[in-house]
């Protein structure tokens, strides 16, 4: 069963259909496909259809009520984020809208907000996973999950599940200022996550290769990481009220201007690590009297690249 309808010159198309053993309407109008299971009832589908009807006539769905250019409301979720979160997570983000807005080139015709739809995010999905970005788009690899070079390949599962993910608090935004009724991403499956790697365990040798070749100032940076576990943002903002050396203990606790990923929690501090810390107090109370364990020559937070640095390191370790 089908039924059209006409609003302000658009046609709205309305189906039933039945799948297994339920009933579902399926509604196309202005380029967006709403699909919704009813039940076992036939006769109650053909009434949820027309109950549609009025509902797109009145504009419930928000179609066309409040309705936003794609490329304004993306600057406008961005400039939210920049007063909301961490510069890293506003950067996370900014590479999937610049993924998402690569993809809609392909699509010139999907211009508003209401226009994408969950069928429009699934080509997205196999785009991404094709990996047919076009040549110029920029890229910030550092900056996400595990993205990979659009030019050489697609990207991973799990990345292209964190977009999603993304993707769906920028639409959620979107519901909550009234551009939308429904999330679009709401129906779209994950990927099944079969292309990660295992993680790679470094052997007790490559342990001791590793901090035979840090730099002075690296070494006790890396033996901390390896002896604690800790995320390299919880290591840029460890204090030193953070450590109790009586206690053998790490918090690693919220700041005014940080949180930690994981949450707060402690760390136990072992034998070899408790001489370290204890070594840089007493270097730091003579010296630079800094508030973080590990700081920059002015006292201040760390801004040293660790990764590029491990990396190298790593090399000359021959890892």
């Amino acid at each position: 069963m089908a039924i059209q309808w006409p609003s302000e010159g658009e046609t709205a198309v309305g189906s039933i259909y039945k799948r297994g053993r339920n009933w579902y309407i399926d509604i196309r109008f202005k380029g967006r496909r709403i699909r919704k299971k009813v039940g076992p009832s036939k006769k109650l589908a053909e009434l949820a259809l027309k109950d549609a009807e009025v509902r797109v006539a009145l504009d419930e769905y928000g179609f066309t009520k409040n309705d936003i250019a794609i490329d304004k409301f993306f600057n406008r979720f961005l400039e939210y984020s920049k007063a909301s979160h961490q510069p890293a997570t506003t950067a996370r983000y900014r590479v999937v809208l610049d993924h998402f807005k690569t993809f809609l080139n392909s699509y010139p015709r999907v211009t508003f907000l209401s226009e994408i739809s969950a069928d429009l995010i699934d080509r997205y999905k196999v785009f991404r996973k094709e990996g047919r970005m076009n040549a110029d788009s920029q890229v910030v690899e550092s900056q996400t999950e595990g993205t990979e070079h659009p030019e050489k390949k697609g990207a991973r599962s799990h990345t292209i599940n964190f977009e999603i993910r993304t993707l769906k608090l920028v639409f959620n935004l979107a519901i909550k200022w009234g551009y939308l009724k429904e999330n679009p991403t709401k129906e779209v499956a994950k990927l099944k996550v079969n292309d990660s790697k295992p993680p790679r365990f470094l052997t007790v040798n490559e342990c001791k290769r590793l901090l035979e070749a840090c730099p002075t100032e690296l070494y006790p940076i890396y033996f901390t990481f390896l002896n604690t576990g800790m995320r390299k943002a919880d290591l840029e903002n460890l204090e030193w009220d953070d450590v109790d050396l009586e206690r053998r203990k790490i918090s690693i606790r919220r700041k005014e201007s940080w949180q930690p990923k994981t949450g707060e929690r402690e760390i136990p501090i072992n034998d070899a690590l408790h001489d370290l810390l204890e070594n840089l107090r007493q270097d730091n109370d003579a010296r630079n009297q800094s508030n973080y364990v590990f700081c920059a020559k002015d006292g201040g937070k760390l801004r040293t690249k660790l990764r590029d640095k491990l990396i190298k390191v790593a090399k000359q370790a021959q890892i």
